[in-house]
């Protein structure tokens, strides 16, 4: 017994042995803890965020589409995340912040080893909470791949934290973290990232404007964005708002009174979701980003480290041509138009089949076009098989003129109420700088993104007429000069043509008043005169890019154009004769500000000044008692203005070009299929279908004295004129049998 108990005595060298052992062994710790660390920063448990990562995190930055007013019309994305200046935050939202996430983050650097050690006692006796200061949140978005959720990637991943956030409270102030902390979070839902899109995502409105419970709520869904959602579970917001805004209270940013008053507010909320298509001109701004993506390929626009740029990612800022009000009036004036044109073509059909007999194809058309058919024929489905598929009824959504609507129908039966919807494009532009004010592609982006302005071509009809006329005056003919005005035809054998009559055919006519009641017959008969060559010629000249063939009937417009080309066309009769070509895009620039692309238009002298100001007061005999008359007595606009009306074959296409010394806007309506039309030329010419948008936009643009759009007349050229103009003076020349003095009117 006693040799047992002598045996456990610790001897002095036993104690020393210990010591030495226990001081060796944490030394060890301590080294291999140094090691460790050191490893981490030296990036052998995966790379830390660069000094340069630090300040231009890789996350993905919305590039935004900037209006000539100055207005974000839109914006490009995988994330919808643009960033803001300190100066920027609303002093609440820094204050909600720092009071719930980070009490001591102006007393720390980088890590708060005080609560660091706090919380592990807590979590020791199973009270959950956390330690991460604002800095070490702001070093964890910064990486990529987002928080590790397997255990021992995530205590490396902290480990990274710590180092990473000592670096960047070396390396930057406080101000500073703040601000890339607010510009690298994630709100959740909608695409949404960074407190600028989730100010105007959740409130509508703009990081520096947010108030105490806007911001007590955003702060108040970083602890989970989606389960703290004022949408999703608006309870739940104003309970963590709440709780924020007591923190607040706690830390002196709020008083007693404020906090009590506050708290009982509801909560008020104004949505804006974002997405492709949501904002101003959103047809533009697909067709745009085209033109960008093709520009910088064909230029070698690109990084500095040579890679690509990237419009969803790289936060480019695109400084267009638009102007926010006047686009905004365009779309007004379509919505306003095509929804009354819709109801009246909607009752033209009554119980006929707008499908019937040959009109049949189309449908099985637009099947054959559609995702769906794609999709099942990928299936390895057969024809029977996908023929049933699109007669049996699902769930869909539809568009109508009140707004989407839900309903159920066979995707057979969508094909047939789509095909029945008339499509409608606008373009407005400066003729004397180019500068396109407005574009509208369509009459609804979400459901039909093809855009009718540039990528779409349509028959022109009539508003091809000015161009022969203009080849006419160009060489020396008199807007006061008659031709006849009776049926002919036009070249022999299988090439003969013979245009359609006119009601008003019969006795001869001026030029001017040919034009102005769009006479077919007098055109055809002076496109034989001048030869379809030179008109052919002029047209491309005047920046028609589509296919124009050398035939007579290309006077009447037989051949298809965009709205782009023809608004472009038209502007050189109102610019003197010099051709702009249409520009929209002035400068882009990169996230920092740098310029990397600037526009420059092309231009070309296409016409004799003179007989582009002939041209234009032609023009404005269309208006002044043409067909383009209604715009002075339904739309009561009276200051000096011009245009021609457009109607193609069956009633296909509507066209109205109209002209204004400093605007020159042009319309098309029609269906998707031209076989889709309306049964009346009352109801679907171009006077009636297309010029009733033109008006309403006119309306609306002279109605804003901000714009600053003169109502005066269109300027003389340089050096006046040597023609006379008014066809009174020369009816002394003529007798009752129409004889023309050809003579005496310069011929």
């Amino acid at each position: 017994m006693k040799r047992e108990t002598k045996k456990n005595i610790l001897t002095k060298a036993d104690v020393s042995r210990y010591t030495r052992n226990f001081w060796k062994l944490l030394i060890g710790l301590i080294l291999l803890g140094v090691i460790f660390i050191f490893s981490v920063g030296m990036g052998l448990f995966g790379k830390l965020p660069t000094f340069r990562d630090l300040e231009n995190p890789k996350s993905n930055l919305a590039s935004e589409v900037i209006s000539d007013d100055g207005v974000v019309l839109g914006t490009y994305f995988v994330q919808n995340r643009s960033n803001v200046r300190y100066d920027e935050l609303s002093p609440h939202l820094v204050q909600a912040l720092i009071a719930t996430e980070d009490k001591r983050f102006h007393g720390h650097s980088g890590i708060d080893y005080r609560r660091t050690f706090t919380i592990i006692f807590y979590n020791l006796i199973g009270k959950k909470q956390g330690a991460s200061t604002i800095t070490q949140q702001l070093a964890l978005n910064l990486f990529s791949e987002g928080r590790a959720r397997n255990t021992g990637k995530r205590i490396i991943q902290k480990f990274q934290e710590w180092i990473t956030a000592v670096r960047l409270e070396r390396n930057y102030t406080k101000e500073e973290i703040i601000t890339m902390y607010f510009n690298t979070v994630d709100f959740g839902a909608y695409n949404t990232y960074g407190i600028k899109s989730a100010a105007r995502t959740y409130f509508n409105t703009t990081p520096d404007k947010l108030n105490v419970q806007q911001a007590a709520v955003l702060v108040g869904m970083l602890k989970g964005p989606g389960i703290y959602s004022p949408v999703r579970y608006p309870q739940n917001a104003i309970r963590r708002r709440n709780q924020v805004m007591d923190n607040m209270r706690k830390e002196g940013f709020l008083t007693r009174e404020e906090y009590l008053r506050l708290k009982d507010e509801p909560l008020v909320k104004d949505m804006r979701i974002s997405n492709y298509g949501e904002g101003l001109a959103p047809y533009f701004r697909a067709v745009m980003k085209r033109e960008i993506q093709r520009e910088f390929n064909e230029m070698s626009i690109t990084k500095a480290d040579g890679t690509p740029y990237d419009l969803d990612r790289d936060g480019l800022r695109i400084y267009t041509t638009i102007n926010s009000k006047m686009q905004g009036y365009a779309e007004e004036a379509q919505q306003e138009w095509m929804k009354s044109l819709q109801a009246t073509f909607d009752k033209q059909w009554g119980k006929r089949d707008p499908f019937a007999g040959d009109k049949a194809k189309l449908l099985e058309t637009g099947m054959r076009r559609s995702d769906r058919y794609r999709m099942l024929k990928q299936a390895g489905k057969s024809d029977a098989e996908i023929k049933k598929d699109f007669e049996t009824a699902v769930p869909m959504t539809i568009f109508t003129w009140e707004g989407n609507k839900d309903t159920v129908m066979t995707p057979m039966d969508s094909i047939r109420y789509n095909k029945l919807i008339l499509r409608n494009s606008m373009m407005s532009m400066e003729p004397h700088t180019g500068y396109v004010r407005a574009w509208v592609g369509g009459v609804s982006f979400e459901h039909y993104k093809y855009d009718q302005v540039k990528m779409g071509t349509r028959q022109v009809g009539s508003t091809a007429k000015p161009f022969t006329y203009a080849v006419a005056i160009d060489n020396g003919y008199s807007p006061c000069f008659q031709v006849p005005n009776v049926p002919l035809t036009i070249g022999s054998g299988p090439n003969a043509w013979s245009p359609r009559g006119d009601t008003k055919a019969g006795s001869p006519i001026t030029l001017r008043r040919a034009l102005a009641n769009s006479q077919n017959l007098a055109t055809a008969y002076m496109v034989n005169e001048v030869g379809a060559r030179p008109v052919a010629t002029l047209t491309k000249r005047m920046g028609i890019t589509s296919n124009v063939p050398e035939f007579p009937s290309i006077s009447l417009g037989a051949y298809e154009a965009s709205v782009y080309d023809m608004v472009g066309a038209y502007s050189a009769f109102v610019n003197h004769g010099v051709w702009i070509e249409p520009i929209y895009i002035l400068r882009v620039e990169d996230k920092n500000g740098m310029p990397i692309y600037q526009k420059a238009p092309k231009v070309a002298t296409v016409l004799n000044s003179e007989s582009a100001y002939i041209m234009v007061d032609m023009l404005k005999s269309v208006v002044d008692g043409g067909s383009g008359n209604r715009l002075r007595f339904r739309y009561n606009l009276k200051p000096p203005m011009g245009g021609k009306t457009g109607t193609t074959n069956d009633n296909s296409d509507a066209w109205f070009i109209g002209i204004t010394p400093e605007l020159v806007s042009g319309v098309w309506t029609g269906a998707e299929d031209r076989g889709i039309s309306f049964s009346s030329l009352a109801e679907g010419q171009g006077a009636q279908a297309a010029l009733p948008i033109f008006g309403l936009y006119m309306q609306k643009v002279y109605a804003d004295t901000t714009l600053h759009y003169s109502t005066g007349d269109f300027p003389l050229p340089e050096g006046g004129l040597t023609r006379e103009l008014d066809c009174s003076k020369y009816q002394q020349f003529y007798g009752e049998d129409d004889q023309r003095l050809d003579d005496r009117l310069g011929f």
